[in-house]
């Protein structure tokens, strides 16, 4: 074998070597495995409480819920005489005190949102109703306050100003009762006999 021979021989090995050498070089990077770490977050979400109650007694006691669409019954309010021997022109009134429970955690918006008027009579008395003061009388000069519904007869309805109701200042505690003074007049109209019986509803509205 020639020199040249034996030379091209030479080389042939060292580049055989020199592959062999990348190859097993990349193979060792593939296997090469990264360092890594993760981080978890979790958030809890609950959520608060709200609940509007009545009361026909004061503005401290006497609250119950009185939500008919919930199975409760509605608050019935004592109006003051002659209520049960009504003539044309007579004026009567009642006091029904709403507030948020001592659940609530939110304050609200009260509106009066419906009326309605069943009997013979419920075409000829009018009504308003307005927001007073909690320990105010509810009497001819509830006039003063701020008007929340009123309606031509019992059967009509339109609704007022919008009322603030806040929640109570400490947890467990209910919130400061509002007073709603029903003004309830006789029209000359009044059928002798006849009886008339009106329907509200008042909804609060989480703020």
């Amino acid at each position: 074998m020639n020199a040249e021979a034996t030379s091209t021989r030479n080389r042939r090995k060292i580049l055989a070597v020199l592959a062999g050498g990348l190859v097993l070089g990349v193979g060792a990077a593939i296997t090469l495995a990264a360092w890594n770490d993760s981080e978890f977050a979790t958030g809890t979400f609950t959520a608060g409480s709200f609940n509007l109650e009545g009361s026909t007694t004061s503005a401290t006691a006497g609250f119950s819920n009185h939500n008919v669409t919930k199975g409760d019954t509605a608050a019935a309010l004592s109006f003051s005489a002659p209520f049960s021997n009504l003539t044309p022109g007579d004026v009567v009134y009642a006091s029904f005190w709403v507030r948020l429970d001592s659940t609530t955690t939110n304050n609200a918006t009260l509106v009066a949102s419906t009326g309605t008027g069943t009997g013979a009579n419920a075409t000829n008395v009018s009504y308003s109703v307005y927001s007073i003061a909690p320990a105010a009388t509810c009497d001819a000069t509830a006039t003063t306050g701020t008007l929340v519904a009123s309606g031509a007869d019992l059967t009509s309805f339109t609704a007022g100003s919008s009322v603030a109701l806040t929640k109570g200042a400490t947890a467990g505690t209910a919130g400061t009762a509002t007073q709603l003074c029903f003004v309830a007049t006789a029209k000359a109209s009044l059928v002798q006999g006849g009886a008339a019986t009106g329907t509200w509803s008042f909804t609060a509205t989480s703020s």
